[in-house]
């Protein structure tokens, strides 16, 4: 069973994904796998390099610092950026997939919709959290400003959306009540099984 685990940044997403992970299901972390293959996939760092010029590399490494600053400032180099990591994410995932046939798999992705990848999960979940609650989740965790996280949560498909095409809305504002979504969505999935 594949399920999708989205939501904007700084809803909480990690921290929900190691609390499924807790409870006995196998994790799939699509931005971790993303950066794995960006660095490591040859044909995909020509590519990236053809796209984003030789900047994107330092030293052989993904130059994570200027390929923001291009893609989040232009949402079409960010689209095509996507069109060539996704399908490449994709391809690893069913490879991982097929190790994994009777567990529960939770795939997650801040843009499960946007890369297509809600199609071949069997239940999604979209976590929510309030906006300012967000953004003061990403001052504490990130180096950025109140600007550049704004303008993240601009370039990301609003809530609404994955609330709609969800199966599961977990609301991450207290860790205690967090806990106990995620709980009462493994047990439904067990019996989903």
């Amino acid at each position: 069973m594949i399920v999708g685990l989205t939501g904007g940044i700084g809803s909480g997403k990690s921290t929900v994904l190691q609390m499924f992970k807790k409870l006995g299901a196998v994790i799939y972390i699509a931005d971790d796998e993303a950066k794995n293959l960006m660095n490591t996939d040859e044909e995909l760092q020509l590519e990236i390099i053809k796209l984003l010029g030789k900047q994107a590399y330092i030293s052989k490494k993904l130059n994570k610092k200027y390929i923001a600053s291009k893609v989040f400032n232009d949402t079409t180099l960010l689209q095509k950026l996507n069109a060539l990591v996704h399908p490449k994410v994709q391809e690893h995932f069913k490879n991982f997939a097929n190790k994994h046939l009777n567990d529960i798999i939770i795939y997650e992705a801040a843009i499960l919709f946007e890369s297509g990848s809600n199609s071949f999960c069997d239940y999604i979940i979209t976590v929510v959290a309030d906006e300012n609650v967000r953004i003061n989740r990403l001052l504490k965790r990130d180096m950025l400003t109140k600007e550049q996280i704004k303008q993240r949560i601009q370039n990301q498909m609003d809530d609404e959306f994955k609330i709609l095409h969800s199966n599961f809305v977990l609301k991450n504002h207290e860790l205690v009540h967090t806990k106990e979504q995620v709980k009462t969505i493994y047990d439904l999935l067990l019996k989903l099984k």
